[in-house]
């Protein structure tokens, strides 16, 4: 496996700096977790080291994350806090991970939209400024958006000035950071350097405080008993979210650093990260966003940078924990104030009025979900809006160009065969793929714009790619319709597969007759008015149909 060194000095900043930032949030997850604080530093060690070296997202920082937690912690209630069981399920997520990225479902998660990505990146800025707001203010920040908005009265009425001052002083070295240094020594760490050193010898103010430290022991997986199927089924949910959390976070790395990550790779990683987690009693983690973005804002381009932040906690959880201990919570919070500011998408904000108002309201709703919901919810509302709202249009397109309209042909003798017998022949031309949103209204717009005495009807499959089962079915109403309108259907221009689809559908191909193409169609439908004259139904059918 090779390693990109050219950025080696931005990775080794940007990981130190992303694993500072891990830190609390490791410790704290794992709380939540109710497997304990190294649970958690154990898991953003083993995801955040083995995610980074077999992932495929170069500056992707993976750890513990909320959706991941909430799930463990409903297992832990569920397992009586049987802490084999639950690192069984971390483990086998990770299996599942790993499977997801061998059968190449990684690539699907690229099909989200612009507004949903964009909703959600700005959501995640507005998370991390709410969640920095008490700590800035010198109180403790209670967990989720909700708690933390909820305690910010208390906080604003018993305001730690110095506390205050501190953070407010942090960001704003974090701006004014020259860049000449900034190639040397990034910002958020010159400041995270230089806050914590005027803390420890002239201020009174709240720090990260005392760190556990130790090496894990092993865990075997367990398997077995009733709880199995607890077991499995927290492995399957957790295996989901950990895939659409890392894969989201990849794509706000893309956004980032204009490159493109490896989604199937980076599912492979994420797995073998999780699997590792569970066996040395590790809580299950996925792509972190705001870590991520941390590594990126202060350097971190490559592998490197996440190999080096699960170094840096391992670290501190074989003894240097003394050192981070003096971290004034002030600091962070105003490091990751900036990170919050740097993350919400003000490009597209600005022109946001000038688009699409439907894209500007799923980009408001993704990014009002992600706050007050949570992420998962966030974008799984905003991918079904949105491909609800794209099948209505391209269904909206292919029925506007469905018309009995000759004007656009480009035959002269299929136009003239038309105006000749515009009250006895309609064609409808079908055009692109007709799909479920189309089918609907198929049948319906055949008989609206169907001439009142039109004896034969023509539909053109020549520009038709392949069809989709509610299309197929409602081409076999529009045959039943004209059947009992005494009218004769025709077929034109269909490939090898709309054909055997319409034939295995409808036990047989529909209507009274198949033919090459559009012109052909035209030229037998005439024939058959003219030397047949005002005949029924079955005397329009042509020969051998």
């Amino acid at each position: 496996m090779k390693f990109d060194l050219t950025n080696l000095r931005g990775d080794i900043t940007g990981g130190i700096t992303a694993g500072v930032v891990a830190l609390p949030l490791a410790l704290a997850l794992g709380v939540a977790s109710g497997l304990g604080p190294m649970a958690g530093m154990y898991g953003a060690i083993a995801v955040g080291f083995f995610a980074a070296l077999f992932g495929g997202t170069g500056p992707q920082i993976s750890g513990p994350t909320g959706p991941m937690v909430v799930v463990l912690a409903g297992l832990f209630a569920s397992l009586s806090g049987d802490a084999a069981l639950i690192f069984t399920a971390v483990m086998l997520a990770g299996v599942i991970q790993v499977a997801f990225g061998l059968f190449g479902l990684g690539h699907y998660i690229r099909l989200v939209p612009y507004p949903v990505i964009s909703g959600f990146m700005t959501g995640i800025g507005v998370i991390i400024i709410i969640l920095q707001m008490n700590p800035l203010l010198g109180h403790d920040s209670p967990s989720g958006t909700l708690g933390a908005l909820g305690n910010l009265p208390a906080a604003l009425s018993d305001v730690h000035f110095i506390n205050l001052l501190l953070g407010i002083g942090t960001l704003a070295m974090v701006y004014t950071w020259p860049a000449r240094f900034g190639r040397y020594l990034p910002a958020p760490l010159a400041a995270l350097i230089a806050g914590t050193v005027v803390a420890f010898f002239a201020l009174d103010v709240p720090v990260l405080g005392d760190i556990p430290t130790g090496l894990p022991e092993l865990q075997m997986p367990v398997f077995g008993g009733e709880q199995i199927f607890l077991v499995v089924e927290a492995a399957v949910i957790l295996a989901i979210l950990g895939s659409l959390d890392s894969l989201l976070t990849s794509l706000v790395a893309d956004n980032m650093t204009r490159e493109r990550h490896q989604s199937n790779r980076e599912l492979i990683g994420q797995g073998i990260g999780n699997t590792a987690a569970g066996l040395i009693g590790g809580i299950a983690g996925a792509g972190a966003t705001m870590r991520t973005v941390v590594n990126i804002r202060t350097g971190g381009r490559t592998r490197i940078s996440g190999m080096v932040h699960a170094l840096v906690l391992l670290a501190v959880a074989l003894g240097l924990g003394p050192l981070a201990s003096n971290i004034p919570m002030a600091v962070l919070a105003g490091i990751l104030v900036k990170v919050g500011l740097d993350i919400i998408d003000w490009s597209y904000l600005k022109r946001a009025h000038q688009g699409p108002r439907w894209d500007l309201l799923l980009m408001a709703l993704v990014l009002v979900l992600t706050i007050f919901v949570d992420l998962i919810t966030a974008v799984g509302v905003g991918v079904v809006l949105a491909a609800l709202a794209f099948v209505k249009q391209v269904a909206k397109l292919q029925i506007d160009r469905l018309r009995n309209l000759p004007e656009h042909l480009d035959s002269e003798e299929d136009k003239e065969i038309l105006q000749r017998h515009h009250d006895a022949i309609a064609l409808f031309e079908f055009s692109g793929p007709l799909s479920f949103g189309a089918a609907a209204d198929l049948g319906h717009h055949v008989r609206e714009h169907s001439e009142a005495g039109s004896r034969i009807l023509i539909l053109d499959f020549s520009s038709v790619p392949y069809l989709d089962l509610s299309a197929a079915l409602a081409v076999e109403t529009i045959a039943a319709d004209a059947r009992d309108s005494g009218r004769a259907l025709y077929l034109a221009g269909m490939n090898e597969e709309v054909r055997s689809v319409l034939a295995k559908m409808n036990g047989g191909l529909p209507g009274d007759g198949q033919f090459r193409d559009r012109s052909e169609a035209l030229r037998v439908a005439e024939k058959a008015l003219r030397d047949r004259g005002d005949g029924g139904l079955g005397d329009l059918a042509p020969a051998g149909a």
